[in-house]
């Protein structure tokens, strides 16, 4: 059975809707009908013509009205690129559901991003679900994807940590009826379809080699056309895919366990970077105290891998990541922060016993 989206009904739908109009034109036929019946001379002749008429009429909205509406729903408008403005314009009327599908998108940058977000939160307040799945700027694919656009200068990664970032700051500003129906997720997967749907409607591109999807033709389509279907497909297997999502909280930040010994002494969120297969976390907030081991769950997309016991070690110069280039994906994910931070390597355990700093409590505890 086909799925539908947005909120809008399916093929079932629009048979009832037109099932239920040609059953009462049909009824004012038949009360057209019985009048002529019973009455006489030039009203008898204009009933009896009128509903015969509107018999016609109610046979021809069941049977013609459904081609009608495939046919509508069939034909795709192509625009020149995509329209940022009357993209902003529709996401704000939307009150079923919004989905965007990129890699990082212009909506967020300095120019457009009060408007944009502005008009996010009026669709939240009419009931809209909104849903936005970018690339994870972590994976290979970003990092190809920045190859891709090297001659035009564009960072694809720190596009995409930007966005996040402020779509983070965005959603802890809303309240909690609203924050829950604002779904962020990043994928790992390769490219390749483009969507920004508002409702029952979407514009969609592909990716091209050397060129900003938003300076290629869009696709305005329905979306129970069968191009509809294809990218609500593509978005549905990779949003319900574990394996290949990772939700904006688990991006943003991991819960860290301190351990002495075999003993758990505190649990704190930490920020956190992932570069060149390693972890990196911020432990400004703590102080050092004593040899101290860290227990925790990285965000790995199984949500079922369990936690893991790391040493923490400080990073070197001879490491095989510069000490200034994992500080400034630091910067680029949370943003700068002043009195700096702690940035320590999570090892495990017995991996790197040297290079440990001494051990660490909670300020305070």
């Amino acid at each position: 059975m086909r799925r539908t989206s947005g909120g809008r009904p399916g093929r079932a739908g629009r048979q009832r809707r037109s099932f239920l109009v040609g059953g009462a034109l049909l009824g004012a036929a038949v009360v057209m009908l019985l009048a002529a019946w019973r009455s006489t001379g030039f009203l008898s002749d204009l009933l009896l013509n009128l509903g015969a008429s509107v018999v016609l009429a109610a046979i021809s909205y069941v049977v013609f009205d459904p081609l009608f509406e495939e046919a509508r729903r069939a034909r795709v408008q192509e625009h020149l690129s995509f329209d940022r403005a009357a993209f902003v314009a529709r996401l704000e009327r939307s009150g079923r559901l919004v989905r965007i599908l990129d890699t990082w998108t212009i909506l967020l940058e300095h120019r457009n991003r009060d408007e944009t977000l502005s008009a996010v939160r009026a669709a939240l307040a009419k009931g809209a679900k909104v849903q936005l799945l970018l690339l994870d700027p972590d994976c290979t694919a970003a990092q190809q994807r920045g190859e891709e656009l090297e001659r035009q200068r564009i960072d694809v990664p720190r596009q995409i940590r930007a966005n996040l970032r402020h779509l983070a700051a965005f959603r802890r500003s809303l309240e909690p009826a609203l924050r829950d129906r604002l779904q962020v997720r990043v994928y790992d997967a390769s490219p390749s379809i483009q969507l920004y749907q508002w409702d029952a409607r979407a514009l969609i591109s592909f990716f091209p080699i050397g060129k900003l999807s938003f300076n290629v033709p869009q696709l305005e389509v329905d979306m129970d056309s069968p191009w509809g279907g294809f990218v609500h497909a593509r978005f549905e297997e990779l949003w319900g895919q574990p394996q290949a999502t990772l939700d904006l909280e688990r991006y943003w930040s991991t819960t860290i366990t301190l351990r002495h010994e075999d003993s758990d002494v505190v649990e704190l969120p930490a920020d956190f970077v992932t570069v060149d297969g390693q972890h990196y976390v911020d432990c400004r907030a703590l102080r050092m105290a004593g040899p101290l081991t860290v227990r925790a769950q990285l965000p790995e997309r199984a949500r079922t891998a369990a936690p893991r016991e790391y040493a923490l070690v400080e990073p070197a110069d001879g490491d095989r990541t510069p000490v200034a280039r994992v500080a400034r994906l630091f910067d680029q994910k949370y943003g700068p922060r002043d009195g700096g931070r702690t940035i320590l390597r999570l090892a495990p355990q017995g991996a790197d016993d040297g290079r440990v700093p001494g051990a660490r409590s909670p300020a305070g505890a």
